[in-house]
């Protein structure tokens, strides 16, 4: 009997091997483990976990054809959402991270196919911290509430001038839930000016 987590994962056309189901029970042991040290989520039931975090985090297919990425890097992970449940999901991909550290470097700017970011910050500043990793044609995404409308038309203009363009907009509620999501894709169109992100702290 498949539990709640696999159907909602078949939902979004994926399948959860033997080895997927171990690893996602490993990070949830993990999670709660070094959630008594640094309080890294206020959810912790089995269950909620599985969907608010790792469910959520694997909802980038409905915008993303993963199978066509090579490598990714998730800026503002925290706890490892979205990038380690799509690396579980997806073991293909290479995975880096830090933002602030590795912003201006050239072995990082504009090498990725594609960056993700779960983080809470607005998405002008998402933005600037997030596009220069990605190459030409290459995508963002940003996981957004449902109610982000004025968010993302107030980031239209820094946007642009990182180099990007909105592409699309997918909004859903979260199976088993009513948390509203809005998943923001962001395709790279040019070159990001050399000056962004301007400095740690000062977006």
């Amino acid at each position: 009997m498949k539990s709640i987590f696999e159907q909602e994962v078949d939902n979004l056309g994926l399948v959860l091997n033997k080895k997927q189901k171990e690893q996602f029970d490993q990070y949830y042991n993990l999670l709660i483990e070094w959630n008594k040290e640094m309080n890294l989520t206020a959810i912790t039931d089995y269950d909620q976990v599985n969907l608010k975090h790792f469910t959520d985090s694997l909802t980038i297919v409905k915008v993303i054809s993963m199978e066509k990425m090579e490598n990714m890097i998730d800026v503002g992970t925290g706890a490892g959402f979205p990038g380690i449940a799509i690396k579980i999901m997806f073991p293909h991909l290479k995975v880096h991270g830090r933002a602030e550290d590795i912003g201006k470097n050239k072995l990082y700017r504009e090498k990725f196919d594609l960056c993700v970011s779960r983080a809470v910050a607005n998405l002008s500043t998402l933005c600037e911290y997030c596009l220069p990793f990605v190459g030409i044609t290459g995508s963002f995404v940003s996981y957004k509430s449902a109610d982000s409308e004025e968010e993302i038309k107030n980031a239209e203009g820094a946007v642009k001038i990182l180099g990007g363009k909105i592409d699309r907009i997918e909004k859903f509620t979260l199976p088993e839930t009513e948390i509203g999501r809005a998943l923001v894709k962001i395709v790279k169109i040019k070159s990001t000016p050399g000056k962004y992100p301007i400095k740690a702290g000062l977006p």
